[in-house]
């Protein structure tokens, strides 16, 4: 008989569900109590009740546990230095979208060699999440693939909805029902309208295909997202955080009824994808602010231990320690000097 169903599918693996993976790598009533502060924190930020600025920092992904977790010691320890004017959130990316292929982030590849261990990706990420939390810094991450929340959201504080999935249906609805503040960036090519459009539709009811904690698929219905805001990142046609642009789209998110707020990441297109350029936009951003402009709640800076972004080797025994394998990242000495900037 002519086979019809799975023709080009070669392995379908079963996960073990979210309930058996968070019972087998609970969070902590500390987690319990802290990752709802940090959100309702963040939530805050957002409203205008807290006018703290909000600096989300660290790694483009985390693929060394080692690394990471030293990483986070020093961020936890500059967080507590500024908290009183800056919230520090550290990003911990599991997930990579790629423009065509490429190492799609620790979840999807944590041995880094192709092989896709997902069952254990998921472990490694709820692992590091406690890991950050139990330091005291809250966590951010991109939601890519509509299944991770169910495994890893009850340990976010904030979340990232990328620039090639602003305009996603599937990531709009799954952003209603997210626990954690969203972030929406704008497209690669540089369009506001599409995240604005996106925003829109988190903070209404939505219903859609997902799964339950046992794993099995469901229909899930939200009560819609209210904390939702957007991330210029810059786009093909240039940057996008210039006293100008910030002006337009503060003007365009009042004129389609949304708060007047943005975040500015300072890296990817914005930095013309030059890491040596990151710090001079993120002072810009600093600029704007301590010149009145409010509606700047915070900002993004990809950094590392090491600046700078390696390739991938044959074996993960030959890369360089604290130096990124996805995009380029400023150093810690850098990421202190203007996370205390900001302080300032």
């Amino acid at each position: 008989m002519t086979r019809v169903s799975d023709v080009h599918v070669i392995a379908n693996t079963a996960l073990p569900s979210p309930r058996e993976l968070s019972t087998e790598i609970p969070r902590s009533e500390a987690h319990a109590a802290f990752v709802p502060q940090a959100r309702a924190e963040i939530a805050r930020i957002l409203s205008g009740e807290d006018g703290r600025f909000l600096a989300v920092v660290g790694p483009c992904s985390i693929h060394d546990l080692k690394g990471g977790r030293e990483y986070a010691e020093r961020l936890a320890a500059l967080a507590r230095e500024v908290k009183d004017s800056v919230l520090v959130v550290m990003r911990v990316y599991f997930e990579k979208p790629r423009t065509t292929v490429g190492w799609k982030g620790l979840i999807m590849d944590p041995h880094l060699d192709g092989t896709h261990d997902i069952p254990t990706g998921f472990r490694l990420a709820r692992t590091f999440l406690r890991d950050v939390l139990d330091l005291g810094l809250p966590t951010a991450t991109e939601m890519l693939d509509p299944i991770t929340p169910q495994y890893i959201a009850d340990l976010t504080c904030w979340s990232a909805i990328g620039a090639r999935t602003t305009e996603s249906q599937t990531h709009r609805q799954m952003a209603s029902g997210l626990s954690t503040p969203v972030g929406f960036k704008n497209t690669t090519s540089g369009a506001l309208g599409p995240a604005i459009n996106a925003i829109k539709a988190a903070m209404q009811p939505q219903t859609f295909l997902g799964i339950r904690d046992d794993g099995r698929a469901s229909v899930v219905v939200t009560e819609g997202n209210p904390d939702c805001h957007v991330i210029l990142r810059g786009g093909d046609d240039g940057p996008n955080y210039s006293a100008e642009h910030v002006a337009k789209s503060l003007d365009l998110l009042t004129r389609n009824g949304l708060a007047p707020v943005v975040m500015i990441d300072a890296s990817h297109a914005n930095c013309s994808k030059d890491f040596r350029k990151m710090p001079t936009v993120f002072r810009d951003i600093l600029a704007q602010r301590r010149g009145g402009t409010r509606g700047i709640i915070g900002a993004m800076l990809e950094s590392n231990l090491i600046a700078g972004a390696q390739a991938m080797p044959e074996s993960a025994d030959a890369l360089t320690y604290g130096q990124s394998i996805t995009d380029p990242c400023i150093d810690w000495a850098t990421t202190e000097e203007l996370v205390r900037e900001a302080a300032r």
